[in-house]
């Protein structure tokens, strides 16, 4: 029986010895290797996941006509859009229209034009153009097409819609 061992073991020493076995060997390791690590990881491209998110941003009831808006999460990248001419966005977070990291978003409206070096006229208050002074919130959990941004003058109350003020 110790002999049979002996020579199997042999054989196999043997077999490792040759350059092309010993090559089919290794990449065969390495083919194996690399499958698992894939299905393992589920093939991803190795980002978090993401839901597509779209809507509209109001401002007292009427569309927000420019500007961009953006959700930050906590600990992600954050996602960003353009406002169309009819109020509408969609968020991407890395590229394409891949919406946003599932969580918890502070929000932020920027909706700005420069008029010169010391004015500016804003098309919504300036408290919405960072996320930490907007007060805006909003919870992802699954793809939407309808989200809604609800923004108001309040006491600010602009002329024929608009805002002007110094830098």
């Amino acid at each position: 029986m110790l002999n049979n061992q002996t020579t199997i073991r042999e054989n196999n020493l043997n077999c490792l010895k040759q350059p092309n076995v010993f090559v089919r060997y290794m990449r065969a390791r390495y083919v194996l290797v690399a499958m698992l690590s894939c299905i393992a990881a589920g093939c991803s491209d190795g980002r978090p996941d993401r839901v597509a998110v779209s809507g509209k941003v109001l401002i007292d009831g009427k569309p927000l006509t420019v500007g961009n808006i953006k959700f930050v999460p906590e600990g992600a990248r954050p996602s960003a859009g353009k406002i169309d001419e009819n109020g509408n966005f969609t968020l991407t977070c890395y590229d394409g229209n891949d919406g946003v990291v599932p969580g918890e978003h502070k929000v932020q409206v920027m909706a700005p034009k420069v008029l010169s070096d010391t004015l500016i006229h804003w098309y919504a208050p300036k408290k919405y153009a960072s996320f930490r002074t907007s007060g805006l919130k909003q919870t992802i959990t699954e793809p939407t097409d309808s989200l809604v941004i609800e923004l108001s003058w309040g006491d600010l109350k602009p002329k024929n819609g608009e805002y002007v003020i110094e830098k």
